[in-house]
C-alpha cells in the first residue's frame, strides 16, 4: 500500500459506511449492502479498513438472518486480517458471498477515480 493511502482513502470508506448506516436506519438492507460493497472495494488495500468492512458485513448478515452470508463473512474476516498485508486483494471484489473471494472484478468509474486519487496523492507525500 502506498504511503499515506490509508489517510487518503479512509474518508471515502467512512462516507460509504455512513451511507450504509443511513440506509439501515431507513430499513433498506439492499442499499445498505451496496454501500458496504463500495466501502470494501475502496478499503481493501488497508488491513484495518478491509477487516472492518467484513465485520460490518457480518453484522448485516446476522440482522438479515442470512446464514450463508454470515459464515462467508467469518471466513473473509480471517482472510482480510491475515492476507491483506501481503497484498492478497483481488481488485474490485465486492466482498459478499455472492462473489468468490478470489475473483477480480471491474471497478466502477466512480470508485476507480477515488482509488486513483488516493493512490496518486499517496505517492506524492
Amino acid at each position: 500500500m502506498p504511503k499515506h493511502f490509508y489517510e487518503n482513502i479512509k474518508p471515502h470508506v467512512e462516507q460509504e459506511l455512513a451511507l450504509a448506516k443511513q440506509a439501515r436506519k431507513q430499513g433498506n438492507a439492499g442499499v445498505e449492502f451496496t454501500h458496504l460493497e463500495n466501502a470494501h472495494v475502496l478499503g481493501q488495500a488497508s488491513t484495518f479498513l478491509h477487516t472492518k468492512v467484513h465485520i460490518l458485513m457480518l453484522f448485516w448478515a446476522v440482522r438479515q438472518v442470512n446464514i450463508k452470508e454470515g459464515l462467508g463473512q467469518v471466513m473473509r474476516i480471517v482472510g482480510a486480517a491475515t492476507k491483506t498485508a501481503i497484498g492478497f486483494i483481488p481488485a474490485g471484489n465486492t466482498g459478499g458471498t455472492n462473489v468468490s473471494p478470489f475473483k477480480v472484478l471491474p471497478v466502477s468509474p466512480k470508485l476507480a477515480s477515488i482509488l486513483a486519487r488516493a493512490n496518486s496523492s499517496a505517492q506524492t507525500h
